[in-house]
């Protein structure tokens, strides 16, 4: 009987898949994270979880705070979409469940981020420009007096 030290594992199964464009999103190591968490957690047809802050922070070793930050972080920047839930307890009381978390297309995200870059590049642009007409200025203003 042959001895096989390595157990073979199922790519599907055994694994998540995690999109390269997250690294292109300027993306901080906490919010790389959570979202690798939430895809580990997601339902693979329905692109939906909702572990608890408390949850993630347990898994990832972050405060439930924190958890939170990069959340809403990851929501901003259009990779996931929160939504509340509510339960109903035995005694007929509504709760505040679990916040559900869905997985949106990578490419909302960087559509968004490369959006902002123009933004911020038209921006840049802008300010040179006001500030070479304010030099200009300053050099005729000197010439006069002089």
């Amino acid at each position: 009987m042959k001895y096989n030290r390595y157990q073979k594992r199922d790519a599907i199964r055994d694994y998540f898949p995690l999109p390269n464009e997250i690294f292109c999103l300027n993306l901080s190591y906490g919010e790389i994270a959570v979202y690798a968490y939430l895809l580990y957690r997601e339902d693979r047809k329905t692109f939906r979880c909702h572990p608890s802050f408390r949850t993630i922070g347990d898994a990832l070793k972050m405060s439930r705070n924190t958890v939170s930050k990069y959340v809403k972080r990851l929501e901003e920047k259009q990779l996931i979409r929160i939504e509340p839930t509510e339960i109903q307890t035995k005694s007929g009381v509504k709760r505040n469940g679990n916040l559900l978390y869905i997985i949106l297309p990578i490419k909302q995200a960087k559509n968004l981020y490369l959006e902002q870059q123009l933004q911020r590049a038209a921006c840049q642009q802008a300010h040179e420009k006001a500030i070479r007409k304010l030099e200009r200025y300053d050099r005729q203003t000197n010439q006069k007096a002089v």
